[in-house]
Formats: structure tokens, sequence, C-alpha cells
């Protein structure tokens, strides 16, 4: 249990860096859509201490092995196949207790990603081509998780495509939305990549039995929901495979949003209510974009917003990028009428 009292009024001390992972601000939004006559909240997990929703994820899979034994320090070797924010999650937990830590990435992750998890002592695998069936790299890089966990001794894979403590670990985000609502939740928008946030939200709200209406928040060119996996630029959000988790996901609703949906999403929020967020947080406020006018008056939406924009400043918040990927299309963000 984590050492918690109280430091001066209003303040806390915590017993190590992991302690910190969890309890992030729900902020109400007042300019996004200033006409909607509803309320708009967002759950920030950029304040994970490693900077988004993953943290939760990686310290679930990772903290009851550790403590079981089953994982041990200076002999077990965590392996796992990430895009950026999970890798960075298992990154902290693992050099935190002194395990080794092997990350599969592609050319797609960020060289700001790149350069966390060097920070972090991690050991960099890198892929190189894309599967030449589906031209994705992900299931390259699961192969080649496969391959390391076969020949290393003491490795454990955490999977996060298919481990239920992945979801499990996003129940606890859904009891906080809940509990600082008091239970009026009439709305969760929640993006899609593992799928494990949206089994485990769903999850919790089926067993408090709350009525909420699940939007899944799905890439076009995903196949988690059935659709024809196809090239995609924003990492983290969809996937090229059905993860195994995506069979007890249970939405009420699933949009799908393009890459350039997150991008103006994403430029909407920064204009609008000076947060810097990630791509699929950009897809949430264009999935609600989307659906703003049915909200009824009155009713409460909740968007999961799973990391800081800091870590997309070279693609989504720079203009050469977004001009070199879509074209002359500026205008879209800055436009306050879009």
């Amino acid at each position: 249990m984590a050492l918690e009292r109280p430091l001066v009024e209003g303040g806390t001390v915590r017993e190590g860096i992991l302690s910190t992972i969890g309890n992030t601000p729900l902020v109400q939004l007042v300019r996004l859509f200033p006409d909607s006559p509803s309320r708009i909240f967002v759950k920030l997990e950029r304040f994970n201490p490693g900077g988004s929703i993953k943290d939760r994820t990686a310290l679930s899979m990772l903290r009851g092995k550790i403590e079981s034994g089953e994982l041990v320090p200076g002999r077990s070797v965590v392996i796992e196949s990430s895009s950026g924010n999970l890798a960075i999650g298992l990154a902290q937990v693992c050099a935190y207790y002194a395990i080794r830590f092997i990350c599969v990435v592609d050319p797609k992750t960020t060289r700001q990603n790149l350069a966390i998890l060097h920070a972090y002592r991690a050991e960099i695998e890198m892929v190189e081509h894309p599967d030449p069936v589906t031209g994705e790299y992900l299931p390259v890089r699961q192969n080649r998780v496969r391959e390391l966990c076969e020949r290393i001794p003491d490795a454990y894979r955490p999977d996060q495509y298919a481990n239920p403590l992945n979801a499990a670990a996003q129940r606890r985000t859904m009891a906080e939305i809940v509990t600082a609502l008091d239970g009026q939740v009439d709305y969760l928008y929640c993006t899609t990549g593992t799928c494990g946030t949206l089994v485990g939200c769903v999850g919790y709200l089926r067993e408090q039995g709350l009525s909420t209406r699940v939007v899944a928040v799905d890439a076009v060119g995903s196949a988690i929901f059935g659709g024809q996996p196809e090239p995609r630029l924003i990492p983290g959000h969809g996937a090229s495979i059905t993860p195994p988790l995506a069979a007890d996901a249970a939405p009420d609703e699933v949009v799908h949003v393009s890459d350039l949906d997150c991008v103006v999403g994403c430029r909407l929020l920064l204009n609008r209510e000076a947060i810097l967020a990630g791509g699929s947080s950009g897809a949430t406020v264009a999935a609600l974009h989307r659906r703003i006018a049915q909200i009824p008056a009155g009713a409460t939406a909740v968007l999961i917003l799973p990391d800081n924009g800091d870590r997309y400043l070279d693609t989504i918040y720079s203009d050469q990028w977004v001009v070199r990927h879509f074209g002359e299309i500026t205008h879209l963000w800055k436009d306050e009428s879009c």
C-alpha cells in the first residue's frame, strides 16, 4: 500500500513515483462546443507520471507478477510490442523495479518516444518492413516479440492485446469518473486500440447498473470491429488486427474517424480549450462533434483523453507534416466556426 499522508492543506506525500498513477483530473469544458446545452467533461490521462493512460495498463500487467516473485529484478526480461505510450509506461515500471525491458517498435515510432525509452534504459528492437499482406507493422512486431521470447530465458510477454489485466486497470479509470460525477454519466466517448480501456470501462458501468451510452471511437482503416485494415498515420488509435480483448467489448455505438479528423479534433481542442492532447484524443473530439446535436440538454458526456500532445509536435501539430499528408487544409482548424 502506497504511503499517503497530509503535507500541507490540500497536499499529500506519496511513496514512489508509481503511486502517482491514477486519480487523474476530470475537467469540464465550456469553450469546445459553446452552444451545446449539455455538459462535457474530459478525463486528462496525461497527468499520469509517464504521460498517458497506458501507465495504468503497464502497472496492472507487471506489479502482481513482481510482487508474487514471478518477475525477478536482475533475471527476468519483459518483452513487448508498442507504438509508444505503453512502451513508456512499461519502461517506467521496469526502471523502477530494475527489470530488463526490450521494446519492439517500428519506423512510425516518434523520435521523442525513442528518446524517452532510451532515457529509461529500455532496449529497442526495430522492425524495418511492414507486413506484406496488410501493409501494417503490428503483425511483424508481434512476430518479433514471439521470436525474442522463445530464445531469451526468463522472458515475460505482457501482451496488451489479450491480457485481461489491461482491461482491469481501466475499471479504476471509469470508477474515478463515476465517483467524481456522482454516477451522472450519460455518454462516454472512448478510443480503441487494444480495447483495454473500452472493455474495462464498459465492464465497470454494467456491473454498477449504469445506463451510460458508450461510444467506441475507432479509426478508419482499423480492423477492430470488422473493417478492412488499411494504412493509418496516427499511432495507438485503431489496430490492423482484431484484438482478443475485443471479444468482450460491447459498446452501444461505434464511430469511425479518419486521420484528418484526429488532426482537426486536436487543433480544435487546443484552440478553444488550450489543451495539448494526442491523436486519439482528437478522435474523441471529432466523434463528439459529429454527435453533439443528438445529445439532450442537460446530459453529461465524458471523453477520455489518453495522452498529451507533446509527443505529436512533429506530426499533428506540425503544419508542414499536415500539409504534406493532407494538403492545404490549415483553415479547418484556424476557422473558429468549424
